[in-house]
């Protein structure tokens, strides 16, 4: 079962978002869906929460208002096997949306882009072949510069069956600050995640519009997440954190899923709200709530 997920916040186009998503990228499915059960006529019916598959890695996506936005510092990079592909996804992505580097030629890549769709999720496309087919992408800018391979350091301590696989700076010649991480690719519980740098004055920075929800099995693996992840962070509500480094995160034990899936409307209220009152989930907590 994939460990880390990344989970998109939208305001309201979660399902029209995922269904495009699903339509465009091979090996896709939606998992489930739950929808706003409330006495309010503008929820009624509509999604809260999707799960979903893309080319093969679980995704999450949430309905939670116009609290957050989307921000390039986190992005998904595709690595497209044919140029047919690559063209097809550049054109299907762009619509509606913004370009950020035009797809062409580079001296790193037969071709390459960076799009921000219209829901204002970044993509970047490369042509070049890779095992994990979308690789989350953290780009560290403004008051994050030069603490990328630290943060590499700090998350492959963390996580089991982790590894530094790839490490290349910027160099004297670059456009770019010498020494600082030009391209890092890394594991994380055998998913591979991607950090590079940029010096430039770049309006944006990571917000939890899209955070890495974590799966824990145990208390004692909530607790263990939840400690390293906050250190040098900020602690928040219902499971949530900031790194040190403001990545957001999700520390969930699978049990609250569960729980707040259960047939009976009552018990899963009761879970629910008992989870609105923590900021670290606490699993005997849920279950008090859940058997009151």
């Amino acid at each position: 079962m994939q460990k880390i997920t990344p989970y998109l916040w939208f305001d309201h186009q979660a399902e029209t978002a995922i269904n495009f998503y699903v339509s465009l990228f091979h090996n896709s499915k939606i998992n489930s869906i739950h929808r706003f059960e409330t006495d309010r006529p503008e929820n009624d019916g509509q999604v809260l929460t999707m799960d979903f598959q893309l080319e093969g890695l679980q995704f999450m996506a949430l309905n939670g208002g116009p609290v957050f936005t989307f921000s390039p510092a986190v992005s998904f990079f595709v690595f497209c096997e044919l140029e047919e592909e690559i063209n097809r996804l550049w054109e299907k992505l762009s619509e509606g949306g913004m370009e950020m580097i035009a797809l062409d030629q580079y001296p790193f890549a037969e071709r390459y882009g960076w799009v921000q769709d219209r829901f204002g999720v970044s993509w970047q496309l490369i042509l070049s072949p890779n095992t994990q087919k979308i690789v989350p992408c953290f780009l560290f800018v403004g008051e994050q510069h030069g603490k990328a391979e630290s943060a590499i350091h700090f998350y492959t301590s963390i996580f089991k069956d982790s590894k530094i696989t790839r490490l290349e700076r910027y160099e004297a010649e670059d456009e770019g600050v010498e020494g600082t991480i030009k391209h890092a690719r890394f594991l994380l519980h055998n998913q591979e995640f991607i950090i590079m740098e940029s010096s430039l004055d770049h309006q944006f920075g990571f917000t939890p519009a899209i955070s890495f929800f974590v799966d824990c099995e145990s208390q004692e693996e909530v607790d263990y997440f939840w400690e390293r992840l906050s250190q040098g962070g900020q602690i928040e509500q219902c499971g949530w954190l900031k790194d040190q480094f403001g990545v957001s995160w999700q520390i969930v034990p699978s049990v609250l899923g569960e729980l707040m899936a259960d047939p009976d409307p009552e018990k899963a209220q009761r879970v629910t709200q008992a989870m609105l009152q923590m900021t670290k989930i606490e699993i005997e907590g849920l279950w008090r709530a859940y058997r009151a």
